[in-house]
C-alpha cells in the first residue's frame, strides 16, 4: 500500500507529460505550412462557414490567393458572393470551386455553376471537387461517372473558355480513376505529407485542411501550387 503514491505520482507525470507533447503536436499541425522556398505560390480553399473570414488576415499569413466554393450539387454555396468580392478586395487572386455530386446530372450541375459564378477574366481556373460527401449515397459505375463529369467539363470549359482543375480525393480516385481518365491538372488532397495516389503529377496540393491563421475562428484548408 505504501507503494500507491509513488505510482501514482507517476502516472500523473506522464500523463502530463503526454498531455503536454499532443498539446504541441497539435500547435505544431495547427500553424504549419509548407516552406515557401519550396512553394512560393500559397493560398486557401473555402466553403460557406458560420461566421466571416478577414481576409487581409487571410493575405498576412501568407495566401496569394483563395479558392471558393462556388455551387455543391444544383445548390449555391451561401457565402460565395460576398467571400469572392472581399477576396478581390483584399488582393487575392480568386478562383471557384464545384462540389460534386454522385446523386445530380452533370448537366444540372454545370448550369447551377455557370449561372453563379461571374465571368472574369483575371479569376483562376474553375476546380471541380470530387470526393463522397454526406446525403448522397448513390454509387454509379464508373463509366457513367466518367460520362456525367465529361458533360459538366464540357460546359463548364466552354463558358469560361479553359480547362478545369480536378481536385480529387483518394477515395475517390480509387474508385473511379479520374485522374487516368481525364488529362487535366490535378488538385491532390493529403495532409502534411506529399500526396502520391494520382495518375499523373498533381499541379496543386491541399497540405493541410486543419490550418488556424488570425481573422478565421475555424481550421482552414491551406493549399501550395507545384513549382
Amino acid at each position: 500500500m505504501r507503494r500507491l503514491p509513488g505510482r501514482f505520482g507517476l502516472f500523473i507525470a506522464l500523463a502530463a507529460t503526454a498531455a503536454l507533447f499532443g498539446w504541441a503536436v497539435s500547435l505544431t499541425a495547427h500553424r504549419w505550412r509548407p516552406a515557401t522556398d519550396s512553394y512560393p505560390h500559397q493560398g486557401v480553399d473555402v466553403a460557406a462557414r458560420d461566421t466571416a473570414i478577414d481576409w487581409d488576415a487571410v493575405r498576412a499569413a501568407g495566401a496569394s490567393f483563395a479558392y471558393i466554393r462556388a455551387t455543391d450539387g444544383t445548390a449555391r454555396d451561401p457565402r460565395f458572393e460576398d467571400y469572392w468580392h472581399a477576396a478581390a478586395a483584399a488582393d487575392l487572386r480568386r478562383g471557384a470551386t464545384h462540389r460534386w455530386s454522385l446523386c445530380r446530372p452533370g448537366i444540372d450541375q454545370a448550369n447551377a455553376f455557370n449561372t453563379t459564378v461571374p465571368r472574369s477574366d483575371d479569376a483562376l481556373p474553375v476546380a471541380l471537387e470530387l470526393d463522397f460527401v454526406e446525403g448522397c449515397a448513390d454509387r454509379p459505375p464508373r463509366d457513367a461517372v466518367l460520362r456525367e463529369i465529361r458533360r459538366f467539363l464540357d460546359r463548364v470549359e466552354t463558358h469560361g473558355d479553359r480547362p478545369v482543375v480536378l481536385q480529387v480525393s483518394r477515395d475517390f480516385d480509387d474508385a473511379y480513376r479520374v485522374t487516368e481518365a481525364f488529362d487535366l491538372p490535378v488538385w491532390a488532397l493529403g495532409n502534411f505529407l506529399r500526396p502520391g495516389y494520382p495518375a499523373r503529377p498533381w499541379r496543386m496540393w491541399r497540405a493541410s485542411d486543419m490550418r488556424r491563421i488570425d481573422g478565421v475562428d475555424d481550421p482552414i484548408n491551406w493549399d501550395v501550387v507545384a513549382t
